[in-house]
């Protein structure tokens, strides 16, 4: 029993990081997709300023992941970076060096030195999700099982290759939507029509993928495949339609938050139904939830941990969100900055 409460736990933090780093992941596709520096200017300007204050708090997500993996399920920890080591480094090599590019593109003084800082996040934005969807596409094939010996085949499957352009194609949709409502909150209206048709096209190709991993799937996984189509995969699956209904709908009316939760919805729909599809495995079709799990007393022990962090940690998390989304955290302008410090630096007062 409390094996699956805290499968059920890993399972929800997967898909919190599919939503929250997702939605950074996107808003990094767009800049790579802005195009040269006088036609990105303003996609870009909005792009760092609706990221800054939050894009380092959802690597929370996947830090409790691996926490909750290795400490809860060390079989599959194993297993998993044992057999697909190679796609999760070149992922962990993207997050670094987006996190680098985005942090020094900014305070570069030098247009040359932006541009390759802001070509390093932009491309790592794409790279990293891609080799995380493989990775997951390695394991939901079932070709990560215990004793598996890494090699290509574990992630450059059919499978792992289109769960891998379906992680860039909900990132971008993603990016897009929520930088629709950040054009409305930074008043830019011609970033408001620019991102909404963005996301509308990115909604379009997610959905031809999404089609197209059920063709894959059923020849490929038909765990998988059998477990998308019925049951509670089936659920979340038509949850996760009925929320793209409704993001489309949304995104041809005023950005409202309500469009941001129906995003949210479509993509947490299908991570769960991806692991509502898999049970009782947590690699199919080889290694059950039971078989995986670690010694009773430390499963208990990290479910007391993992409550105790809900208690703390995601109040805290939660309202950083919040204040984001309210406009709360936006950067001091220079002007500002003098009007609260007084006289400038040349000693002359704001206005003198």
């Amino acid at each position: 029993m409390t094996a699956d409460l805290i499968a059920v736990v890993l399972l929800l933090a997967v898909a919190a990081y599919a939503c929250g780093g997702g939605t950074d992941y996107g808003a990094g596709f767009w800049d790579l997709t802005a195009g040269g520096t006088e036609r990105g200017r303003r996609p870009r300007w909005l792009i760092d300023h609706a990221m800054a204050p939050v894009w380092e708090v959802n690597n929370v997500w996947l830090i409790f992941v691996l926490v909750i993996m290795w400490t809860g399920f060390p079989i599959v920890f194993q297993t998993v970076f044992s057999a697909l080591w190679l796609p999760l480094a070149l992922a962990a090599m993207g997050m670094v060096l987006r996190g680098a590019g985005f942090a020094f593109r900014k305070p570069s003084r030098r247009l040359a030195g932006r541009r390759l800082y802001g070509a390093v996040f932009a491309v790592a934005s794409v790279v990293t999700p891609f080799f995380l969807g493989a990775a997951v596409g390695g394991v939901a094939s079932g070709r990560a099982s215990p004793g598996t010996k890494a090699s290509a085949d574990a992630w450059a499957n059919p499978t792992s290759v289109v769960f891998g352009l379906v992680a860039i194609a909900t990132t971008a949709f993603l990016g897009a939507v929520f930088l629709t409502g950040d054009a409305r909150r930074f008043d830019a209206p011609d970033l408001v029509g620019y991102f909404r048709l963005r996301a509308l096209s990115a909604l379009a190709v997610l959905t031809v993928l999404a089609v197209i991993t059920g063709f894959v799937t059923h020849e490929d996984s038909p765990h998988i495949w059998q477990g998308l189509t019925h049951g509670l995969g089936l659920l979340f699956v038509v949850l996760a339609g009925v929320a793209a209904l409704a993001t489309a709908w949304l995104l041809l009316r005023t950005p409202s938050a309500w469009l941001r939760v129906a995003a949210v919805g479509v993509v947490a729909s299908a991570v769960i139904a991806w692991g509502m599809a898999q049970r009782p495995y947590l690699v199919p079709t080889s290694l059950t939830v039971a078989d995986a799990a670690g010694a009773p007393a430390t499963l208990t022990w990290l479910a007391i941990v993992t409550l105790v962090a809900l208690v703390l940690v995601m109040p805290a998390v939660f309202l950083l969100y919040w204040l984001d989304s309210h406009g709360e955290l936006e950067e001091l302008t220079d002007a500002e900055l003098r009007r609260r410090n007084g006289p400038d630096a040349d000693g002359v007062a704001p206005g003198g």
